[in-house]
């Protein structure tokens, strides 16, 4: 457990303290896009490969399994999003942000000058603000929201845990340093 921890800590911080700094320094637009976001995500959990290589090299002897790998990593992973989203909260409720009419309403703007650029009607536009008011609404719930925003980090950090856990049941793949 003590890796998952470790890791999944390192993980989360370094993910959700990247995140909130380009909000508290109020970069150009571009950082704030979702691919910022998950190249940041990717980076920080790059932690799991970490993890899992040091786990096999310390504990296992260089040697591990798939599933071991794959298990530990989703670990990781899991810890890595609870610390994520416990970040997030804390960011909303301490800087008292409301995430709401920041960035959703600048990101239904987005929307709709898109959708009339390309030509929509009238009350395709009204509905998707429609839509977009409602899942604002439901945003504001911590027990909406919460879940949302560990569904961001945890997809990515499956992905690395998958990914690492192929490479790393390879003893050969980066062979532990022998003292």
């Amino acid at each position: 457990m003590r890796y998952p921890l470790v890791y999944g800590g390192l993980a989360g911080v370094i993910a959700i303290a990247a995140i909130v700094a380009t909000l508290l320094l109020d970069l150009p637009d571009h950082l704030h896009s979702e691919w910022f976001g998950y190249l940041v995500m990717l980076v920080a959990l790059s932690m799991i490969f970490v993890g899992v290589k040091r786990y096999r090299d310390v504990e296992c002897g260089g040697v591990i399994r798939f599933g071991r790998a794959l298990a530990l990593g989703l670990g990781i992973a899991v810890v890595a999003g609870l610390i994520y989203v416990a970040g997030w909260e804390l960011y909303i409720g301490f800087a008292g942000w409301d995430f709401v009419a920041n960035y959703l309403a600048d990101y239904t703007a987005g929307i709709v000058e898109t959708m009339r650029a390309e030509g929509a009607t009238a009350t395709a536009i009204q509905a998707k603000q429609a839509e977009m008011r409602e899942l604002a609404e439901l945003y504001r719930n911590p027990l909406y929201r919460m879940p949302i925003t560990f569904a961001e980090i945890f997809p990515v950090g499956l992905l690395v845990a998958l990914v690492s856990a192929a490479l790393l049941r390879n003893p050969r793949l980066l062979p532990a340093r022998r003292a």
